[in-house]
């Protein structure tokens, strides 16, 4: 049977530093009639499962140790046993929901998990947190990129990038090697393709998600002239 894609939105609250925050969330599952893995289980189990209906969860894949990232997981993965995987560097954010457990995978680059007919590679994309991965999937054509990576541009934990530096060259370096057609599946908000967002590289590498409305306006004016796009460079944190 052919492997085909589907979302769940779930819808809840998240406090970043004391701030209640509205926030929706995708959790997408990828599999075919009889086996699925579930990517990204945000809080409300009895709706992805409702989803998932009889099918088997073979594994289920966090792309990050967020909380609205993990807070179904074990529920989830109990009915059939299924395994629980995430990056080593996201342990200690798991913990902060799940204290009393550990994933059962510690997920590293390269990495590479079955369903159905396709396969899932796990590609490194830190900044957002220290293990925050992407998962590509060749043969449809779709990369699921968490918090890296959104239709409106790189992710954020409420208004800040934790390690922009960090997130700017995992976009450049990895997901933006990847062919324009490629759906970009994120975990908030709608999906995209890598050639929509792959025109706004240099912007975002010139300082444009970190300016205000004013310095935007300014520095419309001075186009980035290094050619560097999706180079993969590496930029420093006091690089402007």
């Amino acid at each position: 049977m052919t492997a085909r894609i589907e979302r769940v939105v779930t819808e809840g609250v998240v406090d970043i530093d004391g701030v209640e925050h509205e926030v929706e969330n995708n959790t997408w599952i990828l599999g075919d009639d009889e086996e699925v893995i579930v990517i990204d289980p945000a809080r409300d189990a009895e709706r992805i499962m409702e989803k998932v209906g009889k099918r088997e969860v073979l594994a289920v894949i966090c792309t990050h140790g967020l909380p609205d990232h993990v807070g179904a997981a074990i529920e989830i993965a109990l009915r059939d046993e299924a395994v629980v995987a995430l990056h080593p560097k996201d342990r200690p954010l798991w913990r902060q929901t799940w204290p009393e457990t550990w994933p059962d995978i510690d997920m590293e680059d390269e990495g590479v998990f079955a369903v159905a007919d396709v396969e899932l590679e796990v590609m490194s994309t830190p900044g957002v947190t220290h293990g925050g991965v992407s998962l590509y999937c060749e043969s449809l054509d779709a990369v699921f990129t968490g918090k890296t990576l959104q239709a409106d541009g790189p992710g954020k934990i409420g208004e800040e990038y934790p390690a922009l530096a960090d997130q700017l060259t995992a976009i450049g370096g990895r997901l933006f090697t990847l062919r324009h057609s490629t759906r970009v599946l994120p975990a908030h908000g709608e999906e995209t393709t890598i050639g929509a967002l792959e025109p706004h590289f240099d912007a975002w590498l010139s300082g444009s998600l970190t300016r205000g409305p004013g310095e935007q306006e300014a520095a419309s004016e001075s186009p980035l002239t290094d050619g560097t796009r999706a180079a993969g460079i590496r930029l420093n944190a006091r690089d402007e």
